[in-house]
């Protein structure tokens, strides 16, 4: 049986003076196949069923798009560059049984040089993962680069309640990693199971998941 190819289909795209990185694995498939649907966009974190888009439109105050057009496109990297955020996904490319959008269905992955892009981009100090160490999830991934890579550079705890925060030292230059709640509806039940996400909800019936990756991801952007 032949697998299906999924190879990501944006280069990273990081402006010149970002300090942080936005570090996910691959989009859906549809967008190596080249078959947006109307409400995707055609750039990084575009699929219309994902979050990151959505959370930073709330906390930045965007009035951003949510279409498959080259201005919803513009849209999201002007903000990028004004703001100094760059994305750069750990997986360059996977094999697929089932083509869908599951980090658990990745085979025979390709990772990104991570280590050689971030000596390309000396001010970033900051990954802000878009998941956690869950298998196949890009602080996985970044630690399995880092173990398979001839780089000695390993991650510290910084604090180990969510988001997880760790550092390493990349020739004396010290980096930050945030392990986000990934923007995606796969993890809204490690959301309401939550001791805090209960909380809030119980403060205020109508806080939603989203509602609590926006107070999440705010600190971090």
């Amino acid at each position: 049986m032949e697998l299906f190819h999924h190879k990501h289909p944006f280069p990273p795209f990081i402006p010149e003076n970002a300090t942080k990185l936005i570090v996910g694995t691959l989009p859906p498939p549809r967008f190596t196949k080249r078959q947006l649907r109307q409400d995707d966009v055609d750039f990084c974190y575009g699929s219309g069923d994902g979050q990151l888009w959505i959370i930073l439109d709330r906390i930045f105050d965007l009035n951003l798009k949510f279409e498959n057009t080259p201005e919803a496109v513009k849209q999201r990297k002007d903000f990028l560059v004004e703001r100094g955020i760059g994305i750069c996904d750990v997986v360059e490319s996977s094999r697929r049984e089932k083509v869908d959008a599951s980090d658990l269905g990745m085979q025979k992955v390709e990772l990104r040089d991570m280590i050689g892009i971030l000596k390309n981009y000396p001010k970033v100090d900051t990954l802000l993962f878009t998941g956690g160490n869950s298998k196949n999830g890009p602080e996985y991934f970044f630690r399995k680069y880092l173990r398979e890579s001839e780089h000695d550079i390993s991650l510290k705890v910084v604090s180990n309640k969510s988001p997880r925060i760790h550092q390493f030292l990349l020739d004396g230059r010290l980096i930050k990693t945030v392990s986000l709640t990934a923007p995606s509806g796969a993890a809204n039940i490690a959301v309401g199971s939550s001791a805090l996400y209960k909380e809030l909800k119980k403060k205020n019936p109508e806080f939603n998941t989203i509602d609590f990756r926006v107070l999440q991801y705010r600190e971090f952007f």
